[in-house]
């Protein structure tokens, strides 16, 4: 049965074999075709080369070979310096010409001569400084156990009153303690009084800084000096300036006037506690408490 299947098979094999020689001649007539007989594997494609081989290449020439070395930069240069000179070239007296100062832009740029010091203590007598003065009148400081009365003033007391050119009346005496406070402000007080002493009233100097409180109350009308006392002249400067207390009477006519009362203030009990006798009773602006 495989006879005929054979026999196909010799005959088919030459049919086949003829037909291949029979293109390959058709193909060698044409000019235009390249056979594959024609194709040298080893010919360069580059035009020009012909069929030149190319050189093998190794395997390591994808790396890239290592850059020339560059030559240094050259270092920053400084300025030179000699470091034993730390100052100008010292000149002589010949290049150099003294000249007058500026005027100065404003009369406020002057200087003004210094002022005398005044000892806060007259020499020969122990003083202390009084802390946290009160002025109870123009004149009268309080601290530390004294009641000191500046010297060399008669003190304007604090319920005095006087009258003006105009025959106005008003509390001169209150507003010669009210401008001395403000005076003082509060600063420790320097007077002529002992540091160990038990206090009371005394008389003696006082002085703010360098500041005479004496001065300073008799040329400002706050106080009168003493006849022949060393605040004397300043005293008839206040009154020809009619400076303070020699001065016209407050204009008050600004100020709004006191309400009238309406009714007598309440007397206050003389213990809030309840007698022993008598009921506790609860006040009678708060409602009672719930029951």
């Amino acid at each position: 049965m495989r006879v005929p299947h054979l026999a196909l098979a010799l005959v088919a094999v030459p049919a086949m074999a003829a037909m291949v020689v029979a293109g390959g001649r058709s193909l060698k007539g044409s000019e235009s075709v390249v056979t594959v007989d024609q194709i040298d594997p080893v010919a360069d494609t580059v035009p020009g080369q012909g069929t030149e081989a190319a050189p093998e290449e190794s395997a390591t020439s994808a790396i890239l070979a290592p850059a020339a070395p560059q030559p240094p930069k050259p270092a920053a240069r400084s300025r030179a310096i000699d470091p034993e000179v730390v100052a100008p070239p010292d000149l002589t007296d010949e290049a150099l010409e003294r000249v007058e100062p500026r005027a100065p832009l404003s009369d406020l740029a002057l200087a003004g001569p210094p002022k005398p010091r005044k000892s806060k203590m007259p020499d020969g007598q122990d003083g202390s400084k009084l802390v946290q003065p009160v002025a109870s009148a123009a004149g009268v400081i309080e601290s530390k156990g004294y009641s000191v009365t500046v010297s060399g003033i008669d003190v304007v007391k604090d319920n005095e009153t006087c009258n003006d050119d105009e025959g106005k009346s008003w509390a001169c005496g209150a507003r010669a303690r009210t401008a001395f406070r403000a005076f003082l402000r509060g600063r420790t007080v320097a007077c002529a009084v002992p540091s160990k002493g038990g206090g009371g009233a005394v008389s003696a100097e006082c002085w703010v800084g360098n500041k005479d409180v004496g001065q300073w109350l008799v040329e400002n009308g706050w106080a009168r000096p003493t006849q022949g006392g060393p605040y004397a002249e300043a005293g008839d400067k206040a009154r020809a300036a009619k400076k303070g207390i020699f001065g016209a009477a407050p204009n008050l006519g600004g100020l709004p006037a006191l309400p009238a009362a309406t009714a007598p203030a309440p007397a206050a009990p003389s213990s809030i506690l309840p007698a022993e006798d008598s009921a506790v009773t609860p006040p009678t602006d708060q409602p009672a408490p719930a029951q």
